[in-house]
This record gives structure tokens, sequence and C-alpha cells, in this order.
């Protein structure tokens, strides 16, 4: 059995041996796991998580991500796309979340609430100046019940582009986690009147099955 994936890697097709103490959801996950092509291509290329080819993904498509810019990670945690901020030649990185996360070289991690006005001050002082680039791959845990985590993912971008609007230079952008179904209205309004341009996309590495997509706005307006 063989899979498309990212480039050199091969579509082999690896089986699960069952254990008693496995579920079966657990051996689902665990197969889907060892024959993701994503994610044999992470660890043989040392990104932290398989996410971080959504971000490589949306910066070809996209041109997010400019050498020498400032970039802001929220929810950084593993730090796969702080990572690839690094790698693309971003000058400034800093990565925060709640969760501890291991040093990145090249990089800043705060741990702590974005929302925390002292955080954004110590932000600020590690940025030495505004944004160019704000990322979000923050999503809530989900209930399994569409309309609740459709709510629970808005809100949190909701919030992630609060924080986008103070912290922004003029011309930046902001890359943000929603749930198929699209951006609400309010929030999709929000960001034509601060953008210029305003795009959904689904990146190749994220799953088929995933309901995932991100939403891109480049053109800040202060």
């Amino acid at each position: 059995m063989t899979s498309k994936g990212p480039p050199g890697t091969r579509g082999l097709s690896i089986p699960v041996r069952t254990a008693k103490s496995r579920s079966v959801a657990s051996q689902r996950w665990l197969a889907r796991q060892l024959n993701d092509p994503y994610v044999q291509a992470a660890k043989q290329q040392g990104w932290r998580s398989r996410a971080a080819f959504k971000l490589i993904e949306l910066d070809d498509r996209f041109h997010l991500i400019a050498r020498g810019s400032r970039v802001v990670d929220l929810g950084a945690a593993p730090g796969g796309w702080t990572q690839v901020a690094v790698k693309k030649g971003a000058a400034q990185v800093v990565g925060i979340d709640l969760l501890p996360v291991e040093p990145v070289p090249g990089a800043t991690i705060l741990q702590g609430d974005f929302a925390d006005p002292a955080l954004l001050e110590r932000l600020r002082g590690a940025l030495g100046g505004q944004a160019d680039l704000v990322l979000s791959d923050m999503a809530p845990n989900t209930t399994g019940h569409n309309a609740t985590d459709h709510l629970r993912i808005m809100a949190l971008t909701e919030l992630a582009l609060e924080f986008a609007l103070e912290v922004l230079a003029e011309r930046g952008a902001f890359v943000a986690k929603v749930f198929q179904g699209g951006s609400e209205r309010q929030l999709l309004d929000r960001l034509k009147r601060h953008f210029a341009t305003v795009r959904h996309a689904k990146p190749p590495a994220s799953r088929k099955e995933s309901s995932e997509l991100y939403v891109v706005a480049l053109g800040f307006r202060p």
C-alpha cells in the first residue's frame, strides 16, 4: 500500500500489533501515525511535529515569512511552527504557549497566556518592534459536537486576532486555524476591515478527514 506525502518519504504501510490494553481508537490513532508520510518526514527532517509542513505549504503559497521579519507564534507547543519561522530566515521569532516548550535555537519562548498584558510587554521587548506576522495554530480540545467545536475555535481565533491587531506592523499578516464551515461573518468582516486580502486555505499536510482550515489575512491596515 502506498500513499502520497512530502518529498523524501516512502509510502510504506506499517501494521500495528494489537494489544489487550490498547483500545480500538488507540490502535487506529497509532496506525495513522505510523503510516502518515508527514509524521515520517517530520522525524527525518528534524521538525517537532507534522504541523510544520502546514506552515511550510502555507508559506510557499502566500509568501508569509520574509527574511529579517519579526514573527509571533501563538500556541507554539511543541515548537514546529517556531522552527519553520527560524528556518525561513525570520530575524526575531517569539513562541508563546501556556505549556512549557523546549528551547528552539534562534527563537525566544515565552510561557504564559498571550492575553495577559504583562506577557504582551515581554513580547514587545523580545521582538524589538512590531510583528510582521502573527501565527496561530491553536485549537481547543474537541468535543465531537461540530457546532460546539466551531464556536470554541472561533472564540479562540477572535482572541488571537485581538492580539494581532495590537502587535502587527503595517502590511503585516495574520494566519489562524479555523474549522470547516468557514469563518463566521463577524470575524470575516473584521478581517476585511483591517487587511487588504483575506483567504481560506487547506494545506496538503492537513489531513483530508480533518475539518481544519486556515484563514490567511495579508496587508494589515492599522
